[in-house]
Formats: C-alpha cells, structure tokens, sequence
C-alpha cells in the first residue's frame, strides 16, 4: 500500500496516456486487416495491401493533399499574426489591451459550431464563395488563439537582460530579434505551429460549414463511413499518428542534446 500511494500520480498517468493512446493503436492494427465487405469494423485477415496501394480509393488521397494544404498554409498565417499579437501583448502597454487578452480565449472557449455558424453568415452576407479560401481564411482564425496562447508564455518567460546586452554590444533592433529574441521564443513558436497543424488538419465542423463542394480528408472520412470505411483511411491514420510520434520524440531528442551541452 506504500508503494502505491508513493506511485499513485504516476501509474494514474500511465492509465490515462494509454487510454488516450488506445484507439489510435486499434486503428493501426485494423490498417492491415483484410476486411470482409465494406466496412473494416471487425478483424478478419493479415494483409498489406492497404499500404502497398494507399491511395487505391477514389478521391482520397485528393482530399488528403488539400488538407495538407491547407493545414500548412493555415499554420503559417497563424504562426504569423499569432506571434506579432504575442510580443504586442506581452512587451506593449495600449489601450483595450485587457480586452484584447479575454477575447483571444473566446475561440478556444466558444463551441465550435457557434464559430462555424458565425463565419458562414459572415461569409454569405460578404458575397464571397464557399471553398479552398473559406476554409483557410477559418482556420486560421481558429488556430490564431492557440498560436498566442503557446507563443505568449513562452515570450513571458524571457529573460529582458538578454536582449539589453545583446544592445549593450552594439546589435541592431533586427540583429538583437534575430539572434536572440527569435531562438529564445523558438519553442513557444513551435509548439504552436504544431498545434495550429494538427487542428487545421483534423478539424471537421468549422470547414463542414464554410467549405462548400471542397472536400478536406476529415469530410472525406466522414462521407466514407455511411458508405464503407476503406483500409487505406485507416492507413493514413497510421501514417499520421508515428509522423506526430517521431517529431515528438525528435524534438525530446535535441532538446535534450541541447541541454547535455550546456551543463558539460
């Protein structure tokens, strides 16, 4: 019982990680079955066929490529604006800047469907058609708050003496931004890029709402599903989830080299 309470917070930690990780190993195991009809619900056969032809369902992988598109393309006007907001909010005093702070909480507190709903009257009332600039234009309104949320705690937690000595030894403001202010918040802009990615590439109500005929790979999944749900679905899933895995741990792996390097 000592041991227990001694490990409680971890072996609840394990508990909760592998539940969260779970369904994704199902999916990964189902990516090579050999299914028995339309729908690929029940284990039947071992088989690569999926991942020798992945792109053997008509139109999948043309969404999954717009997707991509648009979560790159997204993340990046987000990163953008989302770090000039960051640095406004946390070095400049102006007027409604406490304002400005709640609202950016809104879209990561508002349903999704109201900012979905919002966006489409504002799209319709506008004249401007439904399709691939729709859809970017809402997610990276969607993605922006994440981006200065992730952005801004890390800009907060910089040390100003830095940047007065890089000043102190005669740097420039573009200098001192480039070689000391902008690899300082690194972290906090790469955190949010991520973030911004994998939200722009799997969301599915907000672009439902604004994207018109445009089919991202979320709509494509979700039409699929009444149909017959495809190996080759479960086979990107797969893919996504060890590319999300190895960045992770790529980026562990060279912070932690980093960290080696400067303590020796």
């Amino acid at each position: 019982m000592r041991w227990l309470r001694k490990n409680l917070v971890v072996i609840a930690g394990l508990l909760t990680l592998a539940y969260m990780i779970l369904p994704n190993l199902v999916v990964m195991a189902f990516s090579f079955n050999r299914p028995k009809g339309r729908f690929n619900y029940s284990w039947r056969e071992f088989s690569l066929d999926a991942w020798k032809d992945p792109c053997g369902v008509a139109d999948m992988c043309e969404s999954l490529s717009l997707s991509l598109q648009l979560a790159a393309w997204a993340t990046l006007g987000a990163v953008l604006l989302g770090t000039m907001i960051a640095f406004a909010l946390v070095r400049y005093r102006f007027r409604a800047r406490g304002a400005i702070n709640s609202l950016i909480f809104l879209p990561m507190a508002m349903p999704e469907v109201v900012m979905a709903a919002s966006l489409l009257t504002l799209f319709l009332n506008m004249g401007i058609e439904l399709g691939f600039w729709t859809v970017l234009i809402a997610h990276i309104m969607f993605c922006l708050s994440f981006v200065v949320t992730a952005v801004k705690a890390r800009v907060m937690s910089m040390d100003p003496r830095l940047e007065e000595a890089a000043r102190d030894l005669y740097a420039g403001p573009a200098q001192t931004f480039l070689r000391v202010t902008l690899p300082i918040a690194a972290p906090g802009i790469a955190a949010g890029a991520l973030l911004a990615f994998a939200l722009s590439f799997d969301d599915f109500i907000i672009t439902n709402f604004n994207a018109g005929s445009t089919v991202t790979f979320p709509m494509f999944v979700w039409g699929s599903a009444q149909r017959g749900t495809p190996v080759q679905i479960n086979v990107i899933g797969t893919a996504m989830f060890v590319l999300a895995v190895l960045m992770v741990a790529a980026g562990q792996l060279i912070a932690n080299r980093r960290k080696k390097t400067a303590t020796a």
